[in-house]
């Protein structure tokens, strides 16, 4: 094997592995938004509950202000009662009255209501609490785990990318600027075998000039149809497939 096509396939394989691992590391952070979005939607669950409860509480507490209020209203009108002397005003006040305490028996059946949907909500928010912490113990800790993944993934990175110029300035400049170019139009497969007679790249089949001059390992070959860098080894099979 020619030794500009050796040196190639170890620098085609530091850059296999460093676009791994630059894949990885770019599906991390939407891994970690989602999760983190996981959390949020069972947090925004929790202060909801707890946002009912405030609000029934809310309108319990302006219950008591109205049946207070009518209460005063009953206590005014049976002073207003016990001074007068007219009948037919003392009969009108009694009314008040009546109308009154008919408010305030409609405001405390309103007021149990709203103490048992309290006591509902009351119940919603524990349970919400409990699956709250639960969801986000168990998300925090997958996030967690993604976050070390990340920081070893990085490691891995700076140690791959430590020497990979040096491994591509080993390379003749000529056969390194063939597959620079190539490596940002074609992707990581760059350099490719043969076998059964085509392109370990773009599969088109060659004519036989094309084996044997990969064969003859005198000089970087091509394939003339996709352009990437071709070599052949021992263990490829050099028949043509039909």
């Amino acid at each position: 094997m020619l030794e500009a096509i050796e040196k190639l396939l170890i620098l085609q394989d530091r850059d296999r592995k460093i676009a791994h691992v630059k894949d990885e590391l770019a599906r991390i952070e939407p891994q970690k938004q989602l999760l983190q979005g996981r959390v949020a939607l069972t947090q925004a669950s929790l202060d909801g509950a707890k946002l009912r409860v405030k609000v029934i509480e809310s309108q319990r507490k302006d219950l008591e202000l109205e049946a207070e209020a009518q209460k005063q209203k009953i206590e005014k009108y049976s002073v207003q009662q016990f001074q007068t002397k007219k009948n037919e005003e003392f009969r009108a006040i009694g009314h008040e009255i009546e109308s009154c305490k008919a408010a305030i028996t409609k405001l405390e059946d309103k007021q149990l209501e709203l103490m048992e949907q309290a006591e509902g909500a009351q119940k919603e928010v524990a349970g919400a609490a409990q699956s709250a912490s639960e969801a986000k113990k168990h998300l925090d800790g997958q996030i967690a785990d993604l976050t070390g993944r990340e920081e070893n993934l990085n490691k891995e990175l700076a140690e791959l990318s430590t020497n990979r110029e040096e491994l591509a300035s080993a390379v003749d400049e000529s056969a390194r600027s063939r597959y620079e170019r190539l490596l940002k139009n074609k992707g990581e497969n760059v350099v490719v075998g043969i076998q059964h007679g085509v392109c370990g790249g773009c599969h088109m089949k060659f004519p036989t000039q094309i084996i044997l001059s990969c064969r003859r390992e005198e000089e970087l070959v091509t394939c003339p149809n996709c352009g990437r860098i071709l070599y052949y080894t021992r263990d490829m099979d050099m028949v043509i497939a039909d």
